[in-house]
């Protein structure tokens, strides 16, 4: 069974570890939004919207869909992470991928994320996860985990408790 999954939230959230981690067990396949957007050279933010603009995402979208259809298609399971701070990205790619899927939401403080990412081999800093803390807050999508004070564990296995049973338990 196919479908893809993605998992949104602050900078320093846990994003990519929780991500790895879940498609280390379904055998599933992971795509970085934020990487993604880096390669193409649409990690730019704009003046008038003081962060990356949601044109940039949209275009990181059209640029992944076509593998994405191609996972999907052959029966992988495709995990998605990325801030996904403009809902539009979120609703262009459940437009664009007619496949079934779960969207969570991870939050912590921004004083956790902000800790966090001072643990990075690439340090983004203070003033950048506040802003992007605040951008990820204005809205939720999907399920939300509250990743602070948990383990890795934890938190993937709340996230697994949603998926479908034959995949992915045990673990």
């Amino acid at each position: 069974m196919s479908y893809f999954i993605l998992i949104r939230g602050p900078l320093g959230v846990g994003k990519t570890t929780v991500s790895t981690e879940i498609a280390r067990i379904l055998d599933g396949e992971h795509i970085s939004i934020d990487r993604l957007l880096e390669e193409h050279g649409l990690d730019k933010g704009d003046e008038d919207e003081g962060c990356i603009p949601s044109k940039n995402f949209l275009e990181g979208n059209r640029i992944i869909i076509p593998d994405i259809k191609t996972l999907l298609d052959s029966g992988k399971v495709v995990i998605l992470d990325g801030c996904f701070y403009h809902r539009e990205q979120i609703i262009h790619l459940k437009e664009n991928l007619p496949y079934h899927h779960y969207v969570f939401t991870l939050k912590a403080p921004v004083e956790v994320c902000i800790e966090r990412d001072k643990g990075r081999d690439r340090v983004y800093g203070e003033g950048a996860a506040r802003a992007v803390h605040w951008l990820v807050s204005r809205f939720d999508e999907g399920i939300v985990i509250d990743t602070a004070g948990k383990t890795l564990k934890q938190t993937v296995d709340e996230i697994n408790s949603h998926l479908p049973p034959q995949i992915g338990k045990g673990e």
